[in-house]
Parts: structure tokens; sequence; C-alpha cells
């Protein structure tokens, strides 16, 4: 085994990893320099040594005595590396060749340098002097380029600044000219306005001045009649014709007469004149703005530039029946102070809107949403922005649920609510009204008509919690009967409609004597259970001012044969009540 360079990698690396190089190093040199007379003796307790000691800290001379160990400089790691040709990093003949020749040619190239500096002649002056000049003319080409840069900025900035100052000056000129126009349109407009004003003042002059003579010739005339011995030139006109200006009139005259005429005639009435204009202008005259007049032909920009102009004076809007975008809608919450808002009958009236309405406009107290596709949104904001409502009208509002009236109890709720229109809601039910009692106790004026569905159990439970109503009106609910009259006892009532009705009978009006002595309206028309008895029930109430029975076909039916005792009995119980003001007992035969 002379050399395992050509071995295999696998035998190569098993040498390596089990230190075999190194072990037969140490125990070789041993034997060499110590020379034992028992050799395998000798390597057995050598290698007992090495196997205490670990392979990793062999050493080549640890198994030689201290006395013995020869000084020999180390060209390895081992001596046997070079003998079983694991010696990687030791001299080989391809390197020694390696050396060799990059020791001769740094030779060749420092004696080959130095001899070409001395042998061969120094550089053309010429060329030089061409690289040279070259040179100097790149440097003056890289000046004149960055010069003509800044040449060229400058000119640049200047033509931009000469054609600002050109158009500046034409927008001068421009301007010039039209306020010139415009100064000599002006001048000539106030001219033809002025010799207009003069032509019509002359021509009122002058039919003024020949109605006077008319007037003054006849009364002459007259007085030559009645004194034939006067002269007629001898008579002077005695009185002259007065001429009246609306404008030396107190404010509060004027505001009284603007106030009859509508908002499209107060419109005209301002292109008058200056001293008209400056009367509509008075800030009073637009607390109250009816929208609902104008509605067909005022557009929605003059609608929001009137609310933006007179929104903190503006205490009354009504648009009933406009249909106005959600944008025109939005312009009512300027309208701080806003108290009234009549808004019924607007298809475009959206929750959305409401939301708007509600946020700006804190302090309304009366607010009419009747006909219109408001829905439980609406009424959950109601309580939450509306603290002071007073007068609600949700008549004929159909997309609301009984949930609805339950928010109207939310916050600081609806309690201050007075008067309160639920006609046409035929989709509120017992519990409903229910909601209704415990949101809005102070109800006192209560409004239900055209609502078959409304029966005596929605009354009780409304009464049950609302003692305060003084009026109700109850047109187009034919379910009603005697028994929400008793349900009613609680309350003292003012007035009282119904209109066809069967079901109520003369016991109702022995409620109204019994229970009721303040009433002062009643008003029960095509009632047709209501006879004669009911008329002796009524002699007791001496407020009672209204009273209209009108249709009522048993009514009717008796009076036919009332014989003139019985007829004459009925009228003085009638007018023992000596404060009716109307009474109607209309017969239709």
């Amino acid at each position: 085994m002379a050399s395992l360079r050509n071995a295999s990698p696998r035998l190569r690396n098993y040498f390596k990893e089990n230190y075999i190089p190194q072990v037969c190093e140490v125990l070789l040199c041993g034997l060499l320099v110590t020379c034992p007379q028992d050799p395998l003796k000798y390597l057995e307790e050598m290698i007992i040594t090495i196997m205490k000691s670990g392979l990793k800290s062999l050493l080549w001379d640890m198994c030689i005595d201290p006395s013995m160990k020869p000084k020999i400089r180390r060209l390895s790691e081992t001596y046997l590396e070079q003998l079983f040709g694991l010696d990687d990093q030791l001299m080989t003949p391809e390197l020694m060749i390696k050396a060799c020749t990059f020791y001769t040619g740094h030779l060749v190239k420092t004696y080959f340098c130095s001899w070409k500096d001395i042998v061969i002649p120094h550089i053309n002056e010429d060329i030089k002097t061409e690289k040279i000049e070259k040179a100097i003319q790149y440097e003056n080409f890289r000046l004149q380029k960055y010069i003509f840069c800044h040449w060229h900025s400058y000119v640049k900035g200047q033509k931009k600044q000469l054609k600002d100052t050109l158009l500046r000056i034409q927008q001068i000129f421009y301007s010039n000219k039209l306020a010139m126009i415009l100064t000599k349109w002006r001048d000539k407009a106030r001219y033809n306005y002025q010799k207009k004003d003069d032509e019509l003042l002359l021509k009122h002059e002058l039919q003024l001045r020949k109605w006077r003579n008319r007037i003054k010739y006849k009364r002459n005339a007259e007085e030559h009649f009645l004194f034939p011995d006067r002269s007629l030139s001898a008579i002077s006109l005695v009185g002259e014709i007065p001429v009246c200006d609306i404008s030396l009139l107190p404010e509060r005259a004027i505001l009284q007469i603007f106030f009859y005429l509508s908002l499209r005639d107060v419109v005209i009435c301002s292109q008058v004149c200056h001293s008209w204009m400056s009367m509509t202008q008075i800030s009073l005259l637009w607390n109250h703005i009816d929208f609902s007049t104008v509605k067909n032909v005022i557009m929605e920009k003059y609608i929001v530039s009137t609310l933006q102009r007179w929104r903190l004076n503006v205490l009354r809007l009504n648009f009933r029946g406009c249909s106005l975008r959600l944008k025109t809608l939005r312009s009512v919450s300027l309208c701080k102070n806003l108290q009234e808002l009549n808004v019924s009958d607007c298809p475009t009236l959206t929750d959305e809107s409401m939301r708007h309405i509600s946020e700006g406009c804190p302090g309304v107290l009366f607010l009419n949403l009747s006909n219109t596709t408001i829905t439980n949104r609406t009424m959950r904001l109601l309580p939450r922005h509306f603290h002071n409502l007073q007068n609600l009208s949700l008549a004929y509002c159909r997309k609301f649920t009984d949930k609805g009236l339950q928010y109207l109890n939310l916050g600081n709720g609806c309690h201050k609510l007075i008067y309160l229109d639920l006609s046409g809601c035929t989709q509120i039910s017992v519990q409903g009204f229910r909601n209704i009692a415990n949101s809005c106790t102070g109800i006192m004026h209560l409004t239900i008509n055209d609502m078959p569905t409304l029966t005596d159990n929605c009354l009780k439970v409304l009464v049950e919690k609302c003692p305060h109503i003084t009026s109700v009106v109850f047109l187009g609910a034919p379910h009603i009967s005697d028994r929400a009259f008793k349900a009613l006892s609680t309350c003292n009532l003012r007035k009282i409609r119904f209109e066809g009705n069967k079901r109520i009978t003369d016991a109702c009006f022995r409620f109204i004597d019994k229970h009721y002595p303040n009433i002062n309206h009643i008003y029960m028309v095509n009632c047709k259970g209501i006879t004669d008895g009911s008329l002796k029930s009524l002699s007791p109430l001496k407020q009672l001012s209204v009273l209209n029975l009108a249709n009522c076909v048993s009514f009717r039916c008796t009076a036919m044969w009332l014989d003139n005792h019985i007829l004459y009995k009925v009228m003085s119980l009638i007018f023992q009540v000596p404060t009716w003001h109307h009474i109607y007992l209309l017969k239709y035969y």
C-alpha cells in the first residue's frame, strides 16, 4: 500500500474520520525513537494510552519519553499523510511547477518593464499635444453647453413672463372696456328709465289736471246754479285729490297689508319699484312662507335661495303637495328657528330627508306628515329631536307599524304632544294604541277619520292613560258604539264629532248628559241609531253652542208623525239652552 491518492473517496474518508494516519504516526515514531525490547507489548500499552487520551488529542511524540523527544521541525500535521496520500496541503510536483512558473514570470515581467522603460523612447510629443487639444476642446464644449443651458432657461423664463404680462394687460384692457360699456349702458338705461318715469308722471299729471278741471268745472256749474249772481271765474275749487304713498305707512300697517297677499303676489310687488321692494324685505313678512300656492311655477333653486336668505326669520313653512328633491328638502334644516312644518302630500318625502330636517330644526312644534311615505325610521327620529312637539298629523301614512308608535316613548319622548291625527292609518292595531297611550299621555285633541278598523277596545286602551282628552273626531269609524262613550267618561270632553255610524244610539246622549256637562260641540251626522229621545238629554247642557244631527233617519221618521203638542215640547226643550248658536235638525224627506 504505497499510496492512497488513487483510492476511492469512501476509503479516504474512512481513514480521515478514524484518525488512522495519526495513530500510525504516533506508534511508529514511538517505536523508531524508543526501540523497545518487546515491540508488541509496547504497542499494546501505547494503544491503551491513546484510547484513554482520545483520538482528537493525538500528538506525534506522545509515545516518546520526554527525555528522548527529538527537536524536529514539523512540515505538516502528520508525517504519514504524504505516505498515505492524504497530504492535501503539502507541496506536490504540480504546485512546484506552478510556483516556479509564477516566480519566473514575475522576474521576466519586472526586468522586461525596466528594460522597456530604458529602451523604448518617450511618447511622441505630437500625439501628446493632439490629446491635450482634444481635452481642451471637450472642456470648452462642456462649458459652452453648461452656459447655453442656463441661457436657455433664462430666455424661456423671460418669454413666459412676457406672455403672462401681455395676458394680464389684455385682461385689464377687456375689463376696462367692459366696465366702460356697462357704464354707458347703465347711464343710458337710467336715462331711458328716468325719461319713461317723467313721461308717465307727466301723463298722470295731465290726467289728474284734466280730472281736477272737470271737477272744478262741475262744482262751478253747481255753485253758479245755486248762486246765479256769482260768476264762474269767482268760484274756486275747494279741496284737492289726495295721493296715497303706502311706503309712508307704519311698518305694522304695511305688514298687515302684505299678509293678505300670497307668496307670488309679494314677489310681484317687490318688482314694482325700490320702495316696494324695500317694503317686501321686512323680516317679519317672511316668518310664514307658503310654497304650496306656487308649487307649479316656482323652481327649486329659488326655494333653496329663499330659505338660505331668510333662514333666521322663518317660523312656519308649508310644502303641501310640493314634489321636491332631497337637496331642496335638506335646505329646510337651515331654518333653525322653525316652529311649524307642513310637508303633507309630498310624494318625494323620505326618511332620509326627515333625518336632515329633524337634525337641523329641533324646535318644531307643529308637524304635518299626512299622506307621505314615512316609515318606522322617521317615527324613531320624532322623540329623539322634536322634544317640544305639540301637534302631529300622521293621517294616511300607512308604512309605519305599531313598533313605530312604540318609538315615541324613546329618550325624552313626545310627552308634550296635545294634538294627534291618525286618520286613515288602518294598519294600527290595539297594541299600537296602547303604545300611543304609554308615550303621549297629554293628548287633548284626537282625530281618527276614515278608519273602519277602529273599535271600542282601541279607545279603551288609549283613554286609560290619556285622561286629558277634550275633543274627539271620528268621521268614518262605523264600528264605534256606545261603549266608547262609557270609556271616555273619565275625560272632560268639550267636542264630539261622529259621522256614518249605525251603532251609536240614544244611550250615548245619556252618557253625554251625565259625564260631559261642559260640552259645547256635538256633531253626529248620518247616525241611523239616534231618535227623538236623545233631544231630551240635551236640555241640561248649558254650554252647548253647536249641534248637528243631519241625516239621522230615525229622527226624521219620528218627526214626521209628531203632533203639535209633542213638537212644542221638543222645541221647548231645545230653546231652554240660550247659548246655542248653530242648531241643525236637517230632515231629508
